[in-house]
């Protein structure tokens, strides 16, 4: 009966407060998030959650209570309301009134002041400067759209290449660490224009923000500084790159500004769309029937589409904030209280409704919430640019192997624990090159006077010095051996 009344005061007055006697977050019981069976299990903890609390839960996040959003009706209603849940840290009721734990790692990367967190005109204004920068390399028939995507599919190959090279036409390989990070490295340092010297430290000081460990925060500093060098390095040498036109589209942004935008797009690029194409090849390698048919059937995009609708790369979306008391699920959320939409816990009640009737439908599977929703959805020219790598990243990969097979039971397969990715560590896999794979020269082997050094080397070093990068490869590539 109290649901009721409280459902019509909502309908007749949309700005009504949380009436009395109902539970606030704070004085909830939560169990914590993170834990073992997460790791290695997290839909049956989403499953539990929302049996037990309906499609909202109140859940802890490393000592930190948080609504967490398990259905995809309310987590689309969050993503789209922009004007109820906004996604400015400042709107947050524990952070302004001091009750937040001095170290709690994932703030950190919430209080870099960037388009991702603004709301509203200062939002707009960003977004539509971002969209100007991009527009080139988002047209497949321009200069910079074409010299990218031919980029990045021949960096694939020449990373497949130097995998061959080391490890022979069949053997063991880490898709992850030996295909996947050195590719979005590579494609990083030649979009942003990027120095050597910064694309490998910035890519392993992003990952340890992500993961929300003790070393977050100076990780956070650390990948900021970076992004800064190569804003004041862009300025004072522009080039044909994202960071110089994000400079012609904005030229009263500060280097410090710049610099915050690249840092948060940097994620995006390499851990995200990383993870995408990891979990993509997952999908495919470990035998998942519709994922492998539209694989077959020449449809890469579509295959990207099934494996983030069962594996999204982010499982929990950035958090939003409650500008006002507003119903969701079986709660009253109250103004300044945080949440965080579940994509992963989302997409459960797509494949749950019925495969025959969601999952083997080609709609159905571009409702992924893979790319976000609403205003602060991943802008359209972006996810494009995303698609596109991680189609020709899986796409070279099953061109090249005439075979490959996971190593690992699904099981066993290491995932990385954090609130927000969803990534393998490792994608370990038994291969064997095809025939014209083969036949293909390989950049020869460490010691070889004239080896071959990926594209990347001679774009990212006027002088064409290769080690830095080479070095910086082979470390992700082969687990630290030191290169000759």
């Amino acid at each position: 009966m109290c649901d009721a009344v409280c459902v019509s005061v909502m309908e007749t007055h949309p700005f009504a407060a949380a009436p009395a006697g109902s539970p606030t977050l704070e004085s909830l019981p939560v169990e914590p998030l993170l834990t073992s069976e997460f790791d290695v299990n997290p839909g049956s903890v989403y499953e539990r959650l929302r049996s037990m609390y309906g499609p909202v839960a109140p859940v802890g996040l490393m000592g930190v209570p948080v609504w967490l959003v398990l259905d995809y009706r309310e987590v689309l209603e969050v993503l789209r309301n922009d004007s109820v849940w906004r996604r400015d840290v400042r709107h947050w009721r524990a952070r302004a009134e001091g009750r937040l734990p001095q170290d709690w790692p994932l703030l950190a990367g919430y209080e870099v002041r960037q388009t991702m967190f603004f709301d509203d005109d200062e939002h707009r204004h960003a977004r539509l400067a971002y969209h100007s920068a991009m527009r080139p390399f988002q047209d497949g028939h321009s200069p910079e759209g074409w010299e990218l995507r031919a980029a990045v599919a021949k960096y694939a190959d020449e990373l497949i290449a130097m995998l061959a090279a080391e490890s022979g036409t069949s053997g063991f390989a880490d898709l992850a660490a030996q295909y996947t990070r050195p590719l979005l490295l590579m494609v990083t340092t030649k979009l942003f224009g990027c120095p050597v010297e910064l694309g490998d430290e910035m890519v392993m000081e992003m990952w340890r923000m992500l993961d929300g460990g003790p070393d977050a925060g100076p990780a956070t500093e650390r990948a900021l500084g970076a992004m800064t060098r190569l804003a004041a390095h862009r300025r004072f040498r522009p080039g044909e790159d994202l960071t110089s036109y994000m400079l012609l589209a904005d030229p009263s942004l500060s280097d410090e500004q710049l610099g915050r935008e690249l840092f948060m797009n940097a994620v995006y690029l390499n851990d995200i769309t990383g993870n995408m194409v990891c979990n993509t090849l997952l999908e495919v390698l470990r035998g998942n029937a519709t994922v492998r048919r539209s694989l077959s059937a020449g449809q890469i995009g579509e295959t990207v589409n099934r494996a983030a609708l069962v594996n999204p790369p982010t499982a929990n979306l950035c958090f939003r904030f409650a500008a006002r008391d507003v119903r969701l699920g079986n709660f009253w959320i109250r103004g300044g209280d945080i949440v965080s939409p579940s994509v992963a816990a989302a997409h459960r009640d797509l494949i749950t409704a019925g495969t025959s009737h969601l999952v083997d439908s080609a709609v159905s599977t571009r409702a992924h919430l893979a790319w976000g929703a609403g205003p602060h959805q991943c802008p359209s020219a972006a996810r494009e640019l995303a698609g596109t790598i991680v189609s020709t990243a899986v796409g070279r990969v099953f061109e090249h192997f005439a075979r490959a097979e996971l190593t690992l039971p699904l099981d066993q397969l290491p995932w990385r624990a954090g609130p927000v990715v969803r990534g393998l560590r490792l994608l370990p896999v038994r291969y064997e090159l095809s025939a014209h794979s083969q036949a293909v020269r390989v950049p020869p082997a460490r010691g070889s006077d004239n080896a071959v050094t990926p594209v990347a080397l001679a774009e990212a070093v006027p002088s064409r010095q290769p080690s830095r990068l080479l070095g910086a490869l082979r470390r992700l590539m082969f687990g630290g051996r030191k290169a000759d």
